[in-house]
């Protein structure tokens, strides 16, 4: 299966999600690349629509393996296998956590402006992202949607590594994926179109979503 874009891969991905509509999800996109694939999803369920403050700690001479990720509220996940078969020291895992740390705070300031950030607890949630190949995103993610009350968490993703489903779902109530190949070779691969989205897009899609209030900080 190959997507248009991530467009598209949101409304094929909302398919799969039917069962959610009338329950009014707060659907969370993993920005960058997450938030159209949440877009398209909020806006067929419908739900809210925010995003989910997470960044991977990338191998340093293979940014695209994660080794780990951190969230927004003082989450980190470390993927053992990876750390322990890259040799990565703890010097070089310290200094990818603070560039990442100081990334992702930049983002929250950035992304979200004056918004609030919508409570998690007592609703059902929908953790979005483009693709999972490791997972460890998607699961700081939901420790997150855990630790802050979520009902109930739902994970989906228009195509993933079989193994990221397979983790994510021991943290997750439920993993939605409609492409799960074998071959993965990276999430980029199930794109035409794959561009590396600017803050810009993100903040018009998290704007246009007609179902999200928009309460401001005075």
């Amino acid at each position: 299966m190959k997507y248009a874009d991530r467009a598209e891969a949101g409304r094929a991905l909302a398919k799969s999600l039917t069962y959610l509509h009338g329950t009014y999800p707060l659907v969370l996109g993993l920005p960058r690349g997450g938030v159209p694939v949440a877009y398209a999803v909020a806006e067929d369920i419908p739900g809210e629509l925010d995003i989910i403050l997470v960044r991977k700690l990338g191998v340093p001479w293979q940014p695209e393996l994660a080794m780990g990720a951190i969230t927004e509220g003082g989450i980190r996940v470390i993927n053992d296998d990876v750390v322990r078969h890259s040799n990565i020291s703890e010097t070089a895992f310290a200094l990818t956590q603070a560039h990442e740390q100081a990334e992702l705070e930049r983002r929250g300031r950035v992304l979200r402006g004056t918004r609030r950030r919508i409570p998690l607890a007592d609703r059902v949630v929908v953790i979005v992202d483009d693709g999972m190949a490791t997972g460890a995103t998607a699961l700081a993610a939901c420790q997150l949607a855990r630790k802050e009350g979520a009902r109930w968490i739902v994970v989906a993703a228009p195509v993933s590594a079989p193994e990221a489903v397979g983790r994510v779902g021991a943290v997750a109530d439920e993993v939605v994926c409609p492409c799960t190949p074998h071959d993965l070779g990276g999430v980029g691969g199930a794109y035409r179109d794959f561009h590396q989205l600017d803050d810009s897009e993100v903040t018009v899609l998290l704007a246009a979503n007609p179902y999200t209030q928009t309460d401001e900080r005075a």
